[in-house]
């Protein structure tokens, strides 16, 4: 990989995340008319206008930062899904999630996050999940680790929780959109956990996992501006994920689940516990 992207160039990301965080979410946050608010078909899967401006003015400021580089969001991907397969072959794209968690938005709860990951032919490289309500960072740069950044310019180095056995593990599983015969299966075996929830927020159920805070993410839709940052930061802060497979994730891989864990062995045994029939293994054995 040749491209190089800086920590600077990071931190310029999150300051570009900061200033339309005031200039266009914040002031519309609890303040939606109704008519600003519409769903994407599914009445769960919602979108503002503070969504779409603020993607616009991210990309704006993007442009200039980085002239050429191609600009996939989640609004414009709404429009031209065809942005996805950009990021493949681009020497440098950026991935946005303008708001994630936007249904906690909508209902005035401040959980939501901003999120950029700057991508060089299909690879994450750096990025950002900005969070606008405490006004604070967390960063990562492609083998140079991740930090939180404070608003005061304090800067602190995150790490994922260590590792522990299933039964004191605390997890953050979204298992809504997995098959039936595998939810069913991976929801009787939940208890074995010492907690599981959702924040119904990407950006924040990242950003917990790398600050030390729980040890498990598990998801199984694959949106690039949903996963991409939040991959980067949670591989800088020393933790180990893979595709349900065990394949390595990329930005450019839009299924096959992503498990993500302190380490290699708890990522194992948290998938042979939540994704593998027991059953099954028993008649191969045989």
């Amino acid at each position: 990989m040749s491209r190089t992207f800086s920590r600077d160039d990071t931190r310029r990301l999150a300051v570009v995340l900061a200033e339309v965080a005031q200039s266009v979410v914040m002031p519309r946050f609890r303040n939606l008319p109704p008519e600003a608010i519409r769903s994407k078909g599914d009445p769960r899967n919602l979108v503002t206008d503070a969504d779409e401006e603020a993607e616009r003015q991210i990309f704006a400021r993007l442009a200039k930062l980085h002239s050429g580089a191609v600009l996939i969001g989640e609004e414009a991907s709404e429009r031209n899904p065809a942005l996805l397969n950009m990021l493949v072959d681009a020497d440098l794209a950026f991935v946005v999630d303008p708001i994630d968690g936007t249904r906690n938005y909508v209902m005035g709860l401040p959980l939501f996050g901003m999120m950029i990951a700057a991508c060089h032919r299909g690879e994450v490289i750096a990025s950002v999940i900005y969070d606008p309500v405490c006004r604070d960072a967390a960063i990562a740069v492609r083998g140079e680790g991740a930090w939180m950044a404070r608003e005061d310019g304090a800067m602190t180095p995150l790490a994922v929780a260590k590792a522990a056995p299933l039964h004191d593990m605390e997890c953050m599983i979204d298992n809504r959109s997995l098959p039936e015969s595998l939810r069913d299966m991976a929801n009787s075996r939940l208890s074995t956990f010492a907690r599981n929830t959702s924040l119904h927020c990407a950006a924040h159920e990242y950003r917990m996992a790398v600050s030390g805070h729980c040890h498990i993410l598990l998801y199984n839709t694959l949106h690039p501006w949903d996963h991409a940052a939040g991959w980067l930061l949670h591989q800088e802060a020393g933790g180990y994920s893979a595709h349900f497979d065990g394949s390595p994730y990329k930005p450019t891989h839009r299924d096959g689940g992503l498990l993500l864990a302190p380490d290699e062995t708890s990522w194992n045994e948290v998938r042979k516990l939540l994704l593998v029939d027991r059953r099954q293994s028993s008649r191969q054995a045989l």
